[in-house]
């Protein structure tokens, strides 16, 4: 007989496993955050979830685990941003208008100091590392395929590597506005959201 949690056992019990997880990501969101990676102690993050460790390490094995799970809700949030951008009635509008808001949650310092604390953990440790760049490529790849489709319906033809560039730059554009909101907090984020959308047109559909 096949083993299985409490939780697995109950019908329509998934939900309640999946409610879990999110808390401990949550948790574990502040407390890296608050704490850095490695100043969030098991037992801090455990007390901010209100679980016990072996709850914890139920769901999750280790503090890379959790940051693995951390990162994965992120990604799928941008794969589900990047379809509905695929399947508006104007795509280039629709890429424009979700760029704009993913600006807008790069600026909030709270994505900001996570987002950076996971990066750097990435420069030290190899699993880490291993898990942030195959989510990059994952997103990086999927967000490819709809500018090159922007592009060939405005009539480029752009070689392999013409395109990666232009995403990478695009990416760039993304990953830094991050830092810059932690060393200028004070910037006019409309304006800049308003200019990025203007550069982010230009790259889209005159650059060659």
């Amino acid at each position: 007989m096949t083993d299985m949690t409490p939780e697995q056992s109950v019908p329509g019990c998934g939900s309640r496993a999946d409610v879990r997880r999110e808390q401990i990501l949550a948790a574990a969101e502040a407390c890296f955050r608050t704490h850095g990676f490695h100043g969030a102690s098991m037992s801090k993050l455990c007390a901010q979830a209100g679980m016990s460790p072996g709850h914890v390490y139920h769901y999750f094995e280790s503090k890379e685990a959790i940051i693995e799970g951390i990162v994965r809700r992120k990604a799928d949030a941008i794969l589900a941003r990047v379809e509905a951008t695929r399947n508006a009635p104007n795509v280039l509008d629709a890429t424009l208008e979700r760029a704009g808001e993913g600006i807008a949650d790069k600026l909030d310092p709270d994505f900001a100091a996570l987002e950076l604390e996971i990066v750097s953990e990435a420069c030290r440790n190899p699993r880490v590392a291993r898990i942030v760049r195959d989510s990059d490529h994952e997103v990086l790849s999927n967000f490819t395929e709809l500018v090159l489709g922007l592009r060939r319906d405005l009539g480029h033809e752009d070689s392999k590597e013409t395109l990666d560039a232009l995403v990478d730059m695009i990416a760039i554009l993304f990953d830094g506005i991050t830092v810059r909101g932690i060393r200028h907090p004070e910037m006019d984020r409309e304006r800049v959201v308003a200019l990025f959308e203007k550069t982010l047109r230009f790259l889209i559909v005159e650059w060659r």
